[in-house]
């Protein structure tokens, strides 16, 4: 866990080495008819979020947890060595014109994340390698979990922050993450009472998030940009 965390400062040293460098654009056409869609920021924030700490709270054995961990690992370490290698430019529109709350979420998460690092998406690597280990756990949370991953990769591409091959790679690379590490979980190994609960902790963690963002909605001034 503690390497998980000692490695998160690196995509944003990555970012600040692409100045002077030939960075790629892979663009295919069915990502130029898709629109910008300021809402699906909302997804993209509130979702990932979601299944980044669903994991968290749902697996608890600790033979899991190390697994776990080093599908983020091997994840982190190959997007890594594809970003200094294939150095990206996310599509992301010279602007954002408007008003309102999703607006404003859109142009915080731009003034969060550094325009490059695309390829592939960590967002989405990550999104899927979450959902796959709850699967171990309960394969309806994990399906679930996972339907809401391919939302987060809707929303890279409706937010601009991705390419359609960045999603692609990214759900590649979560599928061979769960390969090496986490299908070999035995299910039997999940004590009855943590596969009981976790449909509830599932749900009860959503509708946590979700009444947050209404929160944030709701005290949001109008007429602000």
């Amino acid at each position: 866990m503690v390497a998980l965390v000692l490695l998160v400062p690196f995509y944003i040293f990555i970012a600040e080495m692409m100045a002077g460098r030939t960075l790629h654009v892979p663009e295919l056409a069915l990502d130029r008819s898709v629109p910008l869609e300021p809402a699906w920021a909302l997804v993209y924030g509130a979702l990932y979020l979601f299944l980044i700490l669903l994991p968290v709270l749902v697996i608890r054995q600790e033979e899991q947890i190390r697994r776990t961990v080093r599908a983020y690992l091997l994840v982190w370490l190959t997007a890594y060595v594809c970003f200094l290698l294939y150095p990206t430019l996310a599509p992301r529109p010279a602007e954002v014109i408007g008003e309102g709350f999703a607006l404003a979420g859109l142009r915080f998460l731009y003034s969060a994340d550094p325009p490059y690092n695309c390829f592939p998406s960590l967002h989405v690597a990550h999104s899927f390698v979450s959902a796959l280990a709850c699967y171990r756990v309960h394969r309806g949370v994990g399906i679930v979990a996972a339907l809401c991953a391919a939302l987060v990769g809707l929303s890279t591409l409706y937010t601009k922050q991705h390419y359609v091959l960045d999603v692609l790679a990214g759900i590649f690379l979560a599928g061979v993450a769960y390969g090496v590490f986490l299908r070999s979980y035995p299910r039997a190994e999940i004590p009855e009472l943590d596969r009981r609960l976790a449909p509830v902790v599932a749900l009860g963690l959503l509708g946590i998030l979700g009444l947050a963002v209404a929160c944030l909605w709701g005290v949001y001034p109008r007429g602000v940009g």
